[in-house]
């Protein structure tokens, strides 16, 4: 029920932001009702969220542990509840690669000693690794949650007083009552899926500690509080609510769990690119559109402001252009003179952060006076003995050059790219590989090189050629490996020539652009 709750809670906030009524859903099974209390008598049955009940490879003794209790001050590894969680989850739900499983993770094992005043076997944790989103929390306050609809107002009004002779006041006196305590429960739950989605802490809402007013979007009045001594609130109004920040909701607005069927079909490329060009503008591509930006000053905790897009006829803007005074005058006037980092996020997931816009700009010099600018590089280009490299193409200074082919070696990874010329000249860009392939340009029709793909991680796995045509080289190396990226220049500009590094094989990769 608590999990329902949540769900209609997200699909509520989510709406009042202007995003329709969109929450995650739940894994169902068709199954004896328990939504309601009468659908035991009508043998009811509904699709409902599945719950899974998962034996944990650790030993109730191991799991309450003191020394692995979150909120047990003197503990050593805090952490390990959830890594013993995340463990039992991976094991039990093998995620493939490239698929990832969302969990909401009780632990029923939880106990309240009362001799050292602390939760035993109880954290509040959220994140993602291998294949696995995992928010944990504790089962200490299960005994207030509702169990079906006719309970959730009943539970959301219940003053009963906490007996900590009996059970556990989660967070002292904000626990004070079984009311209380439920809203602490199922909120902080709450707080560590939203960090399983991606949010981090913020400076209101659920991402912060609101969730203790949870109750207030079900109920039109607040019952008595112990802790203030004084009646609740009356009316309940959106205002005084618990709600998802603004920048959660953006979140959420471009998570696949959040989608629509009225929504269009996703970019699988969540790639951004940041061009840094003189006279303190950026542009910003990435093929499936601009979501929105993040301002963040330095020394400030919390994200106060920020830019977002709205999403048009043909999706979201697939290059926007700023400039540094837009971004600071965005700040309150203490905040304008200091160092500001951008982060930047996609419409399909993806995330760029830019940690300085005052050192963005890296200028080279081209043949014949010409001014180039380096772009974003993909890959580490941290391997052993790797060696920085520019080349800069002949064909983007002098118009007698034409470039008539691409050589791509490659085996397991990329190891250079090789280009040929009508005069039988030709430029290598890393090293010569066991593989080759030769990607001809057509000529005939002026065919140019436009863009690259690439699949980077730690180094450059594969990569293709694009071309101004809409031909495709195909990619080469290896074409599962990393994640991938368009590289192409913004509008109004071109390729001068690529940037990188090369060691054992290429392990950074990028464009050099020019007007």
């Amino acid at each position: 029920m608590a999990a329902h709750l949540w769900s209609a809670f997200t699909a509520e906030n989510m709406y009042r932001n202007g995003f329709g009524r969109r929450s995650f859903r739940f894994e169902e099974e068709w199954q004896q009702g328990s939504l309601s209390k009468r659908d035991i008598d009508m043998r009811q049955m509904r699709s409902e969220a599945k719950v899974h009940v998962v034996r944990s490879k650790k030993t109730v003794a191991e799991i309450r542990d003191l020394n692995v209790a979150q909120q047990w001050q003197p503990a050593q590894r805090k952490g390990d509840l959830w890594s013993w969680a995340l463990d039992d989850m991976v094991d039990y739900f093998k995620p493939e690669p490239g698929v990832t499983h969302n969990c909401a993770v009780l632990l029923l094992d939880s106990h309240w000693d009362t001799q050292n005043q602390v939760i035993r076997g109880h954290a509040a944790l959220g994140g993602n690794g291998r294949g696995i989103g995992l928010g944990i929390f504790g089962s200490h306050a299960l005994h207030t949650y509702p169990s079906c609809l006719e309970d959730v107002v009943p539970a959301m009004t219940d003053c009963t007083k906490t007996n900590t002779q009996v059970v556990a006041s989660d967070c002292g006196d904000d626990s004070s009552q079984h009311w209380q305590a439920m809203c602490i429960g199922i909120g902080a739950h709450l707080h560590e899926v939203g960090h399983v989605f991606g949010c981090p802490h913020q400076s209101k809402g659920v991402m912060l500690r609101d969730y203790g007013m949870f109750n207030r979007t079900f109920l039109t009045k607040e019952p008595y509080s112990t802790k203030t001594k004084q009646p609740g609130l009356q009316p309940c109004l959106p205002e005084h609510e618990c709600s998802w920040h603004r920048l959660d909701a953006l979140r959420f607005r471009s998570h696949p769990c959040f989608k629509l069927v009225t929504d269009q079909l996703p970019c699988s490329e969540d790639g951004i690119q940041v061009w840094a060009i003189d006279q303190g503008r950026l542009f910003i591509t990435a093929k499936s559109g601009v979501s929105f930006i993040e301002i963040r000053p330095e020394g400030e905790e919390f994200c106060n402001a920020w830019i977002e897009y709205a999403e048009g006829p043909e999706g979201y803007p697939k290059q926007v252009m700023l400039t540094e005074s837009d971004i600071r005058n965005r700040l309150t006037s203490e905040l304008r003179t200091r160092k500001i980092k951008l982060e930047i996020f996609s419409h399909a997931g993806g995330k760029f952060e830019l940690q300085d816009i005052n050192k963005a700009v890296a200028k080279i010099k081209l043949p014949k006076g010409a001014t180039g600018w380096h772009g974003p590089k993909f890959g580490h280009g941290d391997q052993p003995g790797t060696k920085a490299q520019d080349l800069i193409f002949p064909h983007s200074w002098d118009q007698k050059m034409m470039l008539v082919a691409v050589k791509i070696y490659y085996g397991m990874a990329v190891d250079g790219l090789e280009f040929l010329y009508e005069n039988n000249t030709s430029h290598l860009f890393g090293k010569v590989g066991p593989n080759e392939h030769l990607f001809t340009l057509d000529t005939r029709q002026a065919e140019t090189i436009s863009g690259f793909y690439v699949r980077a991680g730690v180094w450059v796995d594969g990569i293709e050629v694009l071309t101004s045509l809409g031909r495709r080289s195909g990619v080469f190396g290896n074409a599962m490996g990393g994640s991938g990226q368009t590289l192409m220049p913004p509008r109004g500009y071109r390729i001068a020539g690529i940037s990188g590094s090369c060691g054992p094989f290429v392990d950074s990769f990028g464009l050099i652009i020019m007007r």
